[in-house]
């Protein structure tokens, strides 16, 4: 199996991202890989390389992407903006001639599961918010353990305060950025979704995943929740079987789209 390549998609050191094809000379679906720590420079994108590395390895071509975040240039609207440009890059790749670009699924974890679900919601955006008009549409979805009631969160003042620090402040202050940016206001945006949540995560309680799907599903949309045993991080474990849930999804989605995806042993 190749090794990652790196792809910058802007100027700033923290807009690239790695893409990692799986082995032979096929077009594989693609999976793009959000990483979480409440948007926050304290975490990057090592957290999602397990993943990318057996993604590839099951015959998918894995693009995890760095972006900017709060202490280090992100915020609104860069961290949003950022997420939208590198799917966005994604037919300008070198090996974009490897890439399904009509099989695109976006997961991501905690954090990154906002900006998922997010991501599978730009189409809706009204024009000049960041993130419109784009250029990549995804195709699937998955939030593992996301924030995905931005209002819900920051009330709660989940992650000391992390939306606020996000968006520049709470909802009072800035209603029209969450409602462009709180995916459980931008429903339904006809893309399926995925909810795998921990039952023992005490970070990004299991209510945020509840109260998505029962509004995307009430909405009209595909939308799926798993719960499933363990704490906040267990689902980015490529080892744990809540993983497993997400690529028996990731296949079946695929295979409903009459997409082929080899298994590489």
């Amino acid at each position: 199996m190749p090794s990652p390549t790196r792809h910058a998609y802007g100027a700033d050191p923290d807009q690239f991202l790695e893409l990692t094809l799986p082995g032979g000379d096929a077009r594989a679906p693609v999976v793009v890989l959000l990483h979480g720590g409440f948007w926050r420079v304290a975490y990057g994108i090592e957290l999602a390389r397990p993943l990318a590395a057996d993604l590839a390895r099951r015959g998918r071509a894995a693009v995890a992407v760095e972006y900017r975040r709060v202490g280090r240039g992100g915020g609104w609207p860069h961290t949003l903006d950022d997420v939208a440009a590198a799917l966005d890059a994604l037919p300008d790749l070198p090996d974009a001639d490897r890439l399904d670009l009509a099989d695109v699924a976006v997961v991501g974890h905690s954090a990154g599961g906002h900006l998922a679900a997010w991501s599978a919601a730009r189409h809706l955006l009204p024009a000049g918010a960041p993130g419109a008009a784009p250029r990549q549409r995804v195709t699937a979805a998955v939030s593992q353990a996301g924030v995905l009631d931005l209002e819900l969160a920051a009330a709660q003042g989940m992650g000391d305060d992390a939306v606020p620090g996000l968006l520049g402040g709470p909802p009072a202050e800035h209603p029209g950025r969450y409602a462009v940016t709180s995916p459980v206001r931008l429903l339904p945006t006809g893309v399926p979704v995925l909810c795998v949540h921990p039952t023992g995560d005490v970070t990004v309680p299991p209510e945020q995943s509840e109260r998505y799907t029962a509004a995307a599903r009430a909405a009209g949309d595909d939308a799926q929740l798993q719960l499933v045993p363990g704490d906040h991080r267990v689902v980015i474990d490529p080892a744990d079987p809540s993983w497993q849930v997400v690529v028996d999804w990731l296949d079946a989605r695929s295979a409903a789209r009459g997409a082929a995806v080899p298994w590489a042993p």
